[in-house]
């Protein structure tokens, strides 16, 4: 049941679909395949081609219009008579079970949503005994409603019809439970059997917690993939999985940072992602719970990324779903090593794009706007680290006077 969601990394090719809509326009909907195709790489599979369609709105039978499902299916009979077989087609929205079912027939290839495909991502990743617990549950919930279309060439798993001209086995005879019945029975009951040991580990993490003693929790949050892991081996000098991909970081790890004469917890967290189904983010609650439970957010931001100000919105939303958006936080805008900007010339009197916005601009916009809370550095380069570990010794030092009067620090520093 469980390979329902690929697990093994193959270099498969992958032709992506996506909508532009009144909502979505051309530009988004390209950013969000550009995003996709990263989930892919990262998932294993090479992306080869990209179909779009200008619509109203998702078809409810086959997401894309007639045409344009013809159109990929012709595109994957070429290929395949070309020897270069199309291993899957990954849609950028969640299909219902009706829209798989019915694109898988046309198509006759593996079809995945942006969901599936990031739960694939999320169990190649778990590491834990809790992250892989969170992935089942995701998996299992994800997977419920889509059961009829993998069981759809059985009928009755030994039930007849009854008495008479029933077409049941001899001695099977009756009023049978159907494959898709037992499997739906299973599953709720591993369903109800993994949120339970949820409950346990929530209980311990929740012990874990309390036993920390007296410092100040500090949770990095932000989009995936901008650098948070990055900066948790700078700040903590450990060795915390780090790399290019999407979702490097499942596992919520705590390490105990020391700036000057201060000691306090730096969590680094699983980051955010557009369109992340409800159902993943009611998964990683424990996982997130280092979030709700911290004294100061330090929000990470890709300054590189021409979407950044999108990145943030995200970031902020799914903190308002997680009661966490009011707590004291300091962004980081990381990766100025990266940032590139085109200069415009003196005779040229278009109106100013997104491009053509200096660094030093930048820095003077978002100053201007988070007063003293917002630095700008690059982790990978080590450029203006110094200023953030003394923004963080600032900010932590003041929230521990605030909750810990009167406990010392480990040793005192005189005030010049």
């Amino acid at each position: 049941m469980k390979e329902f969601v690929i697990s093994e990394v193959k270099a498969e090719t992958a032709v992506l679909v996506g909508l532009i809509t009144k909502e979505q326009d051309e530009n988004k909907t390209k950013e969000y395949l550009d995003e996709l195709e990263f989930l892919a790489d990262t998932a294993g599979a090479i992306t080869v081609k990209r179909f779009t369609q200008r619509v109203q709105g998702p078809n409810s039978v086959t997401y894309v219009g007639k045409g344009k499902l013809e159109e990929i299916k012709e595109y994957i009979v070429a290929e395949e008579e070309a020897e270069r077989p199309i291993g899957m087609v990954i849609f950028d929205d969640e299909l219902s079970p009706k829209q798989m079912r019915n694109i898988e027939n046309e198509l006759q290839v593996k079809i995945l949503d942006r969901t599936s495909l990031i739960l694939d991502i999320f169990a190649m990743r778990a590491q834990t005994a809790n992250s892989k617990t969170q992935v089942e549950l995701a998996q299992y919930r994800y997977m419920l409603p889509r059961l009829q279309r993998l069981w759809t060439h059985l009928e009755r798993q030994g039930g007849g019809s009854g008495s008479g001209g029933g077409k049941g086995s001899v001695g099977l005879r009756g009023p049978g439970e159907t494959q898709l019945e037992m499997d739906r029975r299973i599953i709720l009951q591993r369903i109800s059997l993994l949120k339970e040991r949820l409950v346990e580990i929530d209980k311990q993490k929740v012990t874990q917690r309390k036993n920390r003693g007296r410092m100040i929790r500090v949770a990095l949050v932000g989009y995936t993939n901008v650098g948070k892991s990055t900066l948790m081996n700078l700040l903590s000098k450990s060795e915390v999985f780090a790399e290019n991909k999407l979702f490097a970081t499942l596992d919520t790890t705590v390490r105990k940072v020391v700036i000057e004469n201060l000691p306090f917890l730096l969590a680094d967290t699983v980051g955010f992602i557009r369109k992340l189904p409800t159902d993943l983010v009611d998964s990683f609650k424990s996982t997130l719970d280092e979030v709700r439970e911290a004294d100061l957010l330090v929000h990470v931001v890709d300054i590189s990324h021409p979407e950044f100000e999108d990145h943030i919105h995200v970031v902020e939303n799914t903190l308002k779903d997680l009661d966490a958006a009011d707590k004291p936080s300091i962004m980081i805008f990381n990766k100025i090593d990266n940032y590139r900007w085109v200069e415009k010339e003196e005779d040229d009197l278009t109106p100013q794009s997104k491009e053509n916005i200096s660094l030093e601009e930048l820095e003077r916009t978002w100053m201007a706007r988070l007063k003293d809370d917002c630095v700008f550095i690059s982790a990978k380069e080590n450029t203006n680290i110094k200023k953030l570990r003394d923004d963080l010794y600032a900010r932590v030092k003041q929230l521990h006077v605030q909750k810990y009067p009167y406990n010392d620090f480990l040793y005192n520093i005189e005030d010049e």
